[in-house]
């Protein structure tokens, strides 16, 4: 569903929260969000503009379910327990903001989501964050999605053949006459880049200054299937160290001093997602900060990964719809 979809398919509330419940209940059956039987009634309410106004309860919603069960009659909407619960804005808003964001390949700053929906720029900034969290929710992980399961996500490990390599992104860069001993870099964020050939990526911010070994091992174990078919990387001394026996004897290296490419052994996939993340972040965001560059790092790995895809924006709904909202005093603090 591009934007033009969005303008013309979910343009009132109704539709919004009509599509909603088809992504949170796809069997048509809706459940209680406390005991989860299928024993509701829906409640429909109409809430008087002017009394909106006055009392300020724009935000309220105007479909309203109640459980049946005798021990829990609870009531709720169809956002509660989402990314888009207890928000003041219009679901066509929030939908038009997914629908901008996961469709803009290197990115969308939150001054261009602003004026795109008319709205302050801080509400553009938070979100943005909002639907960032829902595709890290979703990204590259088995048994995620809707559904209210209490059980974590676990990754999808790579496997066949994976590049890994690492970046440096932001910082100030130091002019040579202060330099003296500190390299440019020292100020910079590190950035883990991992990619599967032909399959996803994974983009891990590991610290800030030069990336060790010690950053890089837990990622191997964590992202990378201990029977994978062979590893690159670049001449980096870090490699032999972080391997340290996992995955050692599958290890394939390029020295970037002599070669780029020697027969199929390079890093040019990564490097090409890697270009990809800082055309965003030096063309569309400008600058992105240590706190949230994790945050950025899943939205175009969550992007790249799916850039194929025909149901994108479903999928990133689907993903606001599965995770808990999260408040803008625990984003800002």
């Amino acid at each position: 569903m591009n934007l033009i979809d969005v303008s013309t398919k979910l343009q009132t509330e109704d539709q919004c929260l009509d599509f909603i419940e088809k992504v949170r209940w796809p069997d048509g059956k809706i459940r209680c969000v406390r005991c989860g039987t299928d024993k509701v009634s829906r409640i429909t309410r109409t809430v008087n503009p002017r009394i909106a106004r006055s009392e300020k309860k724009q935000n309220k919603r105007t479909r309203l379910y109640a459980c049946l069960e005798p021990t829990c009659k609870h009531r709720f909407t169809p956002t509660v327990g989402t990314l888009f619960h207890d928000s003041h804005l219009p679901l066509s808003k929030w939908f038009a903001a997914v629908a901008l964001i996961v469709h803009a390949k290197k990115g969308m700053s939150a001054a261009q989501v602003q004026r795109h929906l008319g709205v302050n720029y801080r509400t553009a900034w938070y979100m943005g964050h909002r639907i960032r969290k829902a595709m890290a929710s979703g990204e590259g992980i088995i048994g995620g999605g809707s559904g209210g399961s209490n059980s974590g996500p676990q990754v999808r490990k790579l496997s066949g053949t994976v590049e890994i390599d690492e970046t440096y992104v932001g910082g100030k860069t130091i002019r040579k006459k202060e330099r003296g001993n500190q390299k440019s870099y020292e100020r910079k964020a590190a950035v883990v880049g991992m990619i599967e050939r032909g399959g996803e990526l994974r983009l891990r911010h590991v610290g800030k200054g030069s990336t060790t070994a010690a950053q890089v091992r837990p990622l191997l174990h964590e992202l990378v299937d201990r029977n994978v078919d062979r590893v690159m990387t670049d001449e980096s001394t870090i490699y032999p160290f972080a391997f340290d026996g996992y995955c050692a004897s599958k290890h394939e290296t390029i020295a970037h001093k002599y070669e780029y490419v020697r027969g199929d052994v390079h890093t040019n996939t990564l490097e090409s997602a890697f270009s990809l993340f800082k055309r965003g972040v030096f063309g569309s965001f400008h600058r992105v900060s240590h706190k949230h560059l994790q945050r950025y790092l899943y939205e175009f790995e969550f992007r790249f990964n799916r850039r194929k895809a025909a149901d994108l924006f479903e999928d990133t709904v689907a993903n606001l719809v599965g995770t808990k909202p999260m408040e803008y005093k625990t984003l800002v603090s």
